[in-house]
């Protein structure tokens, strides 16, 4: 590799440090006051109130947290039919093209516009389910939200997956077909196997985009700051919170509270790409 590639590469890389430092640093800073007054106790707090001065992260952690593992196992199922589909059984031709072109139109959909289609079309919808069953007709609330954010993570998931499926060698395929394998024997004893460290990079990379989103959630989720007792209860998560009361935020420490849940949902964010990196590495060997 040329030097001056190599400069450059090492100088993005230390610009990239001095980034997310600097992010951290802001974070912390930010959440000083929090920090000093609740310390620990505010990741297992369970109230949340700007009037007596009273916060606590554990609602908006755990409304975070089942959203976004929610929304993942809803939509594998769907991803990997979409990949599979693409990888193994259709790789050419129009039906391939209207697939590819619609996983990518669904990607590039602005997440307000998700929120807004959930409000108007999704919600109505749950609220009849729920009033059929007994259940009290809230049509917002965590699985609401899940079912959203499912659906917009499924382009991440499926387009990773499929370009992986298409580089297992060939070679090895038809081995497996001249041994006499059917075709579902090849995708579960050959091909699942190979690329079982892509599949479960594209799962954390939806679980990435799943634990951050913002609009399409704070829209459809119902904005309780408290446990969900159940998962067709309203709730919140800390992405929403943060977009629901910043502006509202005068005091300091009401801010700093705001501020060490963004610092807390960083954290988290890392803690799960750390765990992600290990479990690839791990199933890659």
């Amino acid at each position: 590799m040329d030097k001056g590639v190599k400069r450059i590469l090492k100088l993005t890389g230390y610009l990239f440090l001095i980034l997310l430092a600097g992010i951290v640093i802001t974070l912390v800073y930010g959440s000083a006051a929090s920090i000093r007054k609740f310390g620990l106790g505010f990741i297992w707090g369970k109230e949340w109130n700007p009037v007596s001065g009273h916060f606590g992260a554990l609602p908006f952690i755990v409304g975070t947290l089942i959203t976004s593992f929610l929304a993942l196992l809803i939509s594998f199922p769907f991803s990997m039919a979409i990949s599979l589909f693409l990888g193994e059984y259709f790789k050419k031709g129009l039906i391939a093209k209207i697939i590819e072109s619609a996983t990518d139109l669904l990607a590039g959909i602005p997440s307000v516009v998700y929120g807004f289609w959930g409000l108007m079309v999704f919600v109505p919808v749950m609220r009849k389910i729920e009033m059929k069953f007994g259940i009290l007709p809230y049509g917002v609330g965590i699985l609401t939200a899940s079912l959203i954010l499912s659906i917009m993570i499924i382009p991440y998931t499926s387009s990773l997956v499929t370009e992986v499926l298409k580089l297992v060698p060939s070679d090895l395929k038809e081995a497996a077909y001249g041994l006499g394998a059917t075709r579902f024997e090849v995708i579960k004893k050959v091909i699942l196997p190979y690329t079982k460290s892509g599949i479960l990079a594209g799962l954390f990379l939806a679980l990435g985009r799943a634990l951050g989103e913002t609009m399409a959630v704070t829209m459809v989720i119902g904005n309780r700051n408290a446990i969900p007792h159940s998962l067709f209860a309203p709730g919140n998560t800390m992405a929403s919170v943060i977009a629901n009361e910043f502006t509202e935020a005068t005091e300091n420490l009401y801010l700093s509270s705001l501020i060490e849940i963004g610092l807390l949902l960083f954290v988290i964010t890392v803690i799960v790409n750390y765990i992600g990196n290990k479990i690839i590495k791990r199933y890659s060997v």
